[in-house]
């Protein structure tokens, strides 16, 4: 991407290059999107795994009580849980990032319509 050229405010609030925000805003997402995915993955990887093992009759339900078959899905639950919290903060780092440019555009504007008055 190349860098567009602003007229110059005597604004020097800014210490960043504004592309490589953007490229870090946009890795945040893709590293959330990353982090999903691969806990969805481990997820139905360890139910795939349960499945056989019911299906083969490693486990019986009859000798389980019924708490314990109530836990079940709870472990499957808690096991997706990290991915679904990473992925939200990624989505909203990267939101965050593309707020501050946005404020930090602003303040440009403002300053240079102030500045031209």
């Amino acid at each position: 991407m190349k860098m567009r050229n602003y007229n110059k405010t005597g604004f020097l609030g800014t210490y960043f290059d504004r592309d490589a925000v953007i490229k870090l805003a946009r890795l945040a997402g893709i590293l959330g999107w990353v982090f999903l995915g691969f806990y969805v993955y481990m997820t139905l990887i360890a139910v795939v795994q349960y499945m056989t093992f019911v299906l083969s009759g490693a486990i019986a339900f009859e000798t389980m009580p019924f708490i314990d078959r109530l836990s079940i899905p709870n472990s499957f639950i808690q096991q997706l849980i990290p991915g679904v919290v990473y992925f939200i903060l990624m989505r909203a780092v990267e939101q965050i990032l593309l707020i501050f440019l946005d404020v930090e555009d602003n303040s440009r504007r403002a300053a240079r319509t102030q500045s031209g008055n």
